[in-house]
């Protein structure tokens, strides 16, 4: 269970939002760990996703070593060079250092805070965004100590080129790029070293930070909400479109309590404590959530069908919007792999992170990902965990020459063919002789989470299992992937397994895709393969279909 509580050390007010992340929040989903082995994904409990194709990354392990792979752009994975990496290595500097807040900019530069309130930058420095006073670069976490020693920083947030950091205190220093007054010194001057951003905020409280690209907004322990910085989208909520140099309360909110706030590129999120969204900004992806492409200056409520919102995410490297209702459903809305999602969409996802592994362009992380331990599994993540797990199993299948471990009582309560035949015996190993490695080891994972894992050419295989033991949710499982996943170049090898395993729907249907798509199928490798006898077959009965007429 994690909790985001927005206080202050002088004991204002405070808010706390709390959701369960657990290991349903999956970090393989996200491409850049793709090759790492189960074993070492299980390993981790905090990770975060950069790179302007998601393709950078920090983790951290159970005994908090810090680990960075990816293409290392600027040097920004810390490890005192710039060469790219698909092998995890370890940041020894940054070992044992407990991060508690993360953030990256799309220079790229990194910045962390530690629990002990230290700051730590490395990466790309062309305008001062790692607050040592060079524009020099960073090829390993240094300590940002200008300004800050004696403060303990809590959480950070970085726009493309720029830093803030909020304190116990609830001050915020800023530093880095200053075009548009994102670090609100008052000047567009670029900021060397980490400055306090006082003006209107000198005597207040800051409980929450965020950063679009080029502007920075904050909310005080008293639910107000202020933005300073650019503003020719109406990012910063203040009715116009002109940069503000220091920070400015957002008018249009007064007497409405903010609890979070959120940043997208050109876009602004803020959650109130009744848990009504507003947004504001830049919407040519929908990313407002308002139904249509219209940008707005001042805060607009967004329509959530009356339920309460506890979370709302979004990055400032993305046009994509997410938020969490206090059932657990999560919607997302914007620029959504390419698509223009006008409205708040439900997901089946359990996390916000999650829309922005699967959808957001570049795929990264909003936040820095916070796995929890096997202390909040729920019971499906528990069997799906425990299949072909060998520690407590009680019953072992050869298949192939290799083992797939299993629990005899599991697979009574899913399987009817299974509970007549561990009823009738009491081996502790069965060999399987008819199915293939792959579709068997598909078929008993099935058991255990309920989806299969196979490409649509394996699942045909699944198929022909399931109308062996008359499995019927999973036979329509396996054509439903397989006609999701034909294309003009397998078309012909469904076909022919279609054929061989005498599933003759689905072999309608893969016929009819190939006389549909004639000439790009006949110019595939497959058709120029194709066995004679099938190719014989095939061309007689599209000729029937009048697929050779002119």
């Amino acid at each position: 269970m994690i909790s985001v509580i927005f206080s202050s050390a002088c004991g204002f007010r405070k808010y706390t939002i709390t959701y369960t992340l657990g290991s349903m929040l999956d970090v393989g989903k996200w491409t850049v760990f793709a090759l790492l082995p189960p074993e070492e994904l299980r390993l981790i409990r905090q990770a975060c996703v950069f790179g302007n194709a998601g393709n950078e990354a920090l983790y951290v392990t159970v005994n908090d070593e810090v680990f960075a792979l990816g293409t290392n752009c600027s040097g920004c994975l810390g490890l005192g060079d710039t060469q790219s990496t698909i092998e995890p290595r370890r940041i020894d500097a940054l070992c044992g250092k407990k991060i508690v807040s993360l953030s990256y900019g799309t220079g790229p530069h990194v910045v962390l805070a530690t629990a002990d309130g230290e700051v730590f930058a490395w990466g790309h420095n062309g305008y001062s965004q790692l607050g040592n006073g060079t524009t020099n670069h960073g090829l390993t976490p240094a300590q940002v100590s200008a300004n800050l020693l004696g403060k303990k920083v809590t959480e950070l947030a970085c726009g493309s080129h720029h830093t803030i950091a909020l304190t116990t205190e609830g001050e915020v220093f800023a530093w880095g790029y200053n075009n548009s007054g994102q670090v609100g010194s008052g000047s567009t001057a670029n900021q060397p070293t980490p400055r306090r951003v006082s003006s209107c905020l000198q005597s207040k409280v800051v409980v929450n930070i965020a950063c679009g690209q080029l502007c920075s907004m904050a909310v005080l322990d008293n639910g107000e909400a202020y933005g300073w910085g650019y503003n020719c989208n109406g990012q910063l909520g203040l009715g116009n479109n002109g940069n503000q140099q220091t920070p400015c309360r957002i008018a249009a909110l007064q007497g409405i309590n903010i609890v979070q706030i959120a940043c997208g590129y050109a876009h602004t999120l803020a959650l109130t404590d009744e848990g009504l969204v507003y947004a504001w900004g830049a919407n040519s992806y929908g990313q407002l959530g308002t139904g249509n492409k219209s940008n707005q200056a001042v805060p607009t409520l967004i329509n959530m069908d009356k339920e309460r919102m506890v979370e709302i995410a979004a990055c400032h490297s993305t046009h994509t919007s997410a938020a969490k209702t206090q059932s657990g459903q999560v919607l997302m809305w914007g620029q959504c792999r390419g698509q223009v999602v006008l409205s708040p969409h439900v997901t089946h996802f359990p996390a916000t992170d999650d829309v922005f592994a699967c959808f957001a362009t570049p795929s990264v992380t909003w936040r820095l990902l916070t796995v929890d331990g096997d202390d909040y599994l729920t019971v499906a993540q528990s069997l799906k965990k425990e299949f072909d797990s060998p520690e407590i199993s009680d019953l072992k299948f050869l298949v192939d020459g290799k083992c797939i471990h299993v629990h005899k009582a599991l697979l009574k309560i899913r399987c009817e063919h299974f509970r007549t035949l561990l009823n009738e015996s009491n081996e502790e190993s069965i060999a399987i002789n008819q199915f293939p490695y792959l579709v068997f080891r598909a078929f008993l994972e099935y058991l255990y989470t309920d989806t299969i894992n196979l490409p649509p050419e394996d699942a045909v295989g699944l198929l022909d299992l399931a109308t062996f033991y008359r499995e019927t949710r999973l036979k329509r499982l396996c054509q439903e992937t397989i006609k999701r996943g034909i294309s003009e170049e397998n078309a012909i090898a469904l076909l022919s397994a279609a054929v061989k395993y005498e599933a003759q729907e689905l072999e309608e249907f893969c016929f009819k895709f190939c006389v549909n798509h004639m000439t790009a199928v006949t110019q595939t490798q497959a058709f120029a393969d194709m066995d004679h006898d099938l190719l014989k077959n095939f061309i007689h009965k599209a000729s029937r279909y009048g697929a050779f007429k002119n």
